[in-house]
């Protein structure tokens, strides 16, 4: 299970205004309560520090968040505060830091400030709306220490693009915090010769987190066998309701697609997995094809339940349809069919699993005479993604051994597709179906992307600055 998601906010000030300008230190500190307020309706757990306003109290502060396993800290900048009172704290406590630069309304009202006959209050008055001020100085204290940093800057009311934007930071950072203690299980074996899909697992380990179980598609045919017939029922039941189940879909494909789905769950709990690459090409085992020949089906229920599934044992997708599903978009397993010149569009989808919970209308069962390019058949599904935006993602290893997001948004479209029992989808793109293609393709991706509803690339952003992975979007 992974852990909730913990910030740590802070609000900085500068002690030796408090006994100048009265009230000051209430008000601000009242500012800092309405931004933890906020950000708890994010569903995030929050650790408040209040206001630090001495060097000293930083220090504590960094040693509270760090002993607080916080995954990531905000800022506030409530007014002028010296940039001593704020790198002892993201210093000792080593997670990105978002600065909070929210002044409390649009603008002073200069009529009514101007016409306070006190200067003392003035000033008072003034200082609440400083926060922008010290933010050069906490800027040129992160780059000259190494610190990265980002920044929201705009309003503490009434700022719907503000918070749009801190709500997407804290919706990165619950990603990053899933990927970080997610369960990847790999089973099987590349497919042999399919250079762009082979991975450097330890680099994932690194930049994700996470752990990665190598499990034999034995152990699977095996869980396979001790299946009884009530889970089989019980599963064929599920496919009824949940599947369009073609008509041309025997009772024996519906019950060996059933035994597999069944097995699949018990290998699911027994490693906690929460995503998953595999294939297998089959050394003439009966057991292992009659296993890896049934498994579509219940891939895509893990698929539509929060466990992705890639096929072709590629695990760089398995990640991106991670990513997807974890920001809510889904991530259905895809790559390019064809480009339709007529209507501009690049026909896309894959064989084996796809995304329920993702799909235009219910997903139709077919059964397939042959998989191609792969052992056996069996039954398997069609469905399009559904009509409107979407986010294809790609992780891509790049030459110089990192990371890289590649993103594109696009919009799904109805018209004809391929009815020959896989995904399919048709997108549009606003630069056009031959420039996508291209500008696609020299970032060097493996052939395969993840496939979301909605437009959230810049929720993707956020994610690639948190785990320090460059994104490049290009539509």
């Amino acid at each position: 299970m992974t852990p909730p998601l913990k910030i740590g906010l802070f609000g900085i000030g500068l002690e030796a205004y408090w006994p100048q300008f009265e009230g000051l230190e209430e008000r601000l500190s009242g500012y800092v309560q309405v931004v933890e307020s906020k950000l708890k309706d994010f569903g995030a757990e929050i650790i408040n520090l209040g206001l630090i306003d001495t060097p000293a109290k930083a220090f504590d502060a960094g040693h509270r968040f760090r002993s607080g396993d916080v995954d990531l800290i905000f800022l506030y900048v409530t007014t002028y505060a010296l940039s001593s009172t704020v790198l002892p704290v993201v210093k000792r406590a080593k997670v990105p830091v978002i600065v909070l630069n929210l002044a409390p309304e649009a603008a002073i009202d200069y009529e009514w400030f101007n016409a306070l006959k006190d200067r003392t209050r003035m000033t008072g008055e003034w200082l609440a709306f400083c926060s922008a001020c010290p933010v050069p100085e906490i800027a040129s204290v992160f780059k000259r220490s190494g610190i990265p940093f980002y920044q929201v800057t705009g309003m503490l009311h009434n700022d719907t693009i503000a918070w749009r934007e801190i709500e997407e930071w804290i919706a990165a950072a619950k990603v990053a915090n899933i990927m970080y203690h997610n369960n990847l299980g790999v089973m099987g074996n590349y497919y042999g010769g399919m250079l762009d899909i082979y991975s450097n697992l330890t680099l994932h380990c690194a930049v994700f987190g996470g752990h990665i179980e190598i499990i034999e598609v034995d152990e699977l045919s095996f869980i396979r066998q001790q299946v009884t017939d009530t889970e089989i029922n019980d599963k064929v039941k599920a496919f009824l309701e949940i599947f369009d189940v073609q008509p041309d879909c025997s009772k024996f494909e519906l019950e060996r697609a059933a035994r597999t789905a069944a097995a699949l769950d018990q290998l699911v709990n027994k490693y906690r997995l929460g995503s998953m690459a595999y294939y297998h090409k089959g050394t003439g085992n009966p057991q292992n094809e009659d296993t890896m020949s049934s498994i579509i089906l219940g891939n895509s229920l893990l698929t539509a339940n929060g466990i992705p599934v890639a096929g072709e044992y590629e695990i760089k997708n398995a990640q991106a349809m991670k990513i997807m599903d974890s920001f809510g978009a889904g991530g259905s397993f895809t790559e390019y069919y064809a480009m339709d010149f007529n209507d501009d569009v690049v026909l896309m989808g894959h064989d084996g699993p796809g995304h329920l919970a993702i799909a235009e209308g219910k997903i139709k069962v077919k059964p397939l005479q042959v998989y191609h390019g792969k052992v056996g058949n069996g039954l398997s599904v069609e469905m399009s993604v559904r009509y409107g935006k979407v986010t294809l993602l790609s992780v891509v290893e790049t030459m110089d051994g990192k990371l890289l997001f590649l993103v594109a948004e696009a919009e799904s479209v109805p018209g004809p597709i391929l009815e020959i029992g896989n995904t399919n989808s048709r997108y549009r793109f606003s630069i056009g179906a031959r420039q996508f293609a291209e500008q696609w393709n020299v970032h060097g991706p493996a052939h395969h992307c993840a496939a979301g509803i909605g437009h959230v690339a810049s929720k993707i952003k956020k994610l690639g600055e948190l785990l320090g992975i460059a994104t490049v979007q290009v539509c």
